[in-house]
């Protein structure tokens, strides 16, 4: 049965160990959540979904009715959601976590959000006499659970010395990039590369295939060519077979499209590569693949491909045929 947090807060953990909080358990944050407790650490946590936190709370999680119930409860918070929007929802109002926070306590958001979004919550945090960092991630589920993802941290040096340890169990790779702000500007620069690399790819092994190769042969030879990237080598198989939980949805991979090309207007930056890549990403959601891993781009580019051959075949036939 979950435990629900005291509603004055809890002692320190005995055994020295960080009470931590986790504030969104869907596919990364549980598995983030996950490392915690095999750690030893007390780790209280929220979810929409209370369901999805079964299986934590049954390997000790104390569950928390709201972020805020989280946040007092704990000495370092993390946060782990999809937008903008679902970071407004968590983090303000009577049950925020903003609400839960005190002096001397730290809020480490792993969303990928707009920097604007990352800059306001920072302020708001430091007025409360808290601390907060943006620290967005880099890495599929497999490296969540692994505990090898790559962490780009915002925020104050010295409070990023104080947490990186919790960090370093969560990544292989932990970098403090600057700023809040700076942090996200970082990983939105990286997903602008997945996005258009497995576009180019998927064009790629489609030309190929089309042109009699086997699409095998095309991924295999590819990916051992110089534009084998580690990404494109450890997603070459989903143009094959998609995995059965994506790593990364073309939805969110859209949203973080968006927010670069936001970011390019401020900055005056031309981003036509994401451009594009957001035009086909749009074509391939009304075409139902929004949830799925952003490797269905080959899936995508098939059907289009296949829808062209069509129109151009009937374009090609004489009347009354």
């Amino acid at each position: 049965m979950a435990r629900d947090v005291l509603s004055e807060g809890v002692n320190e953990s005995e055994d020295g160990m960080t009470r931590i909080g986790f504030v969104g358990l869907g596919a990364m944050g549980s598995r983030m959540a996950g490392r915690f407790l095999a750690a030893g650490h007390e780790v209280y946590g929220t979810n929409r979904t209370p369901a999805k936190a079964a299986p934590l709370i049954e390997r000790g999680l104390t569950w928390g009715k709201t972020p805020r119930d989280v946040a007092r409860s704990a000495e370092v918070t993390f946060s782990m959601i999809q937008d903008d929007a679902a970071l407004t929802a968590i983090a303000s109002g009577p049950n925020g976590i903003l609400a839960g926070l005190a002096p001397g306590k730290v809020w480490i958001d792993m969303s990928t959000v707009s920097p604007a979004a990352a800059l306001a919550f920072a302020e708001s945090t430091r007025q409360l006499g808290a601390a907060m960092l943006s620290a967005p991630v880099s890495g599929s589920i497999n490296a969540a659970d692994q505990g090898s993802l790559e962490i780009l941290a915002g925020g104050d040096a010295e409070i990023f010395a104080r947490v990186e340890p919790l960090l370093r169990e969560l990544g292989a790779r932990v970098t403090r990039i600057g700023t809040n702000e700076q942090a996200l500007f970082m990983k939105i620069a990286i997903n602008i590369s997945i996005a258009e690399q497995m576009l180019a790819f998927s064009e790629g092994v489609l030309l190929a295939e089309r042109g009699g190769i086997a699409r095998e042969l095309a991924v295999e030879i590819m990916t051992a060519s110089a534009i084998g990237s580690p990404m494109l080598k450890a997603r070459a198989p989903f143009v094959l077979e998609l995995p059965r939980e994506p790593w990364f949805s073309l939805r969110l991979m859209q949203k973080d499209l968006r927010l670069a090309l936001d970011a390019s207007e401020t900055l005056g930056v031309p981003l036509p590569g994401a451009a594009v890549s957001d035009e086909i990403i749009t074509l391939a959601r009304e075409l139902g693949y929004g949830e799925r891993d952003v490797a269905s781009l080959f899936q995508v580019l098939s059907r289009l491909a296949g829808s062209a051959a069509s129109r151009a075949d009937t374009s090609g036939a004489t009347p009354g045929e």
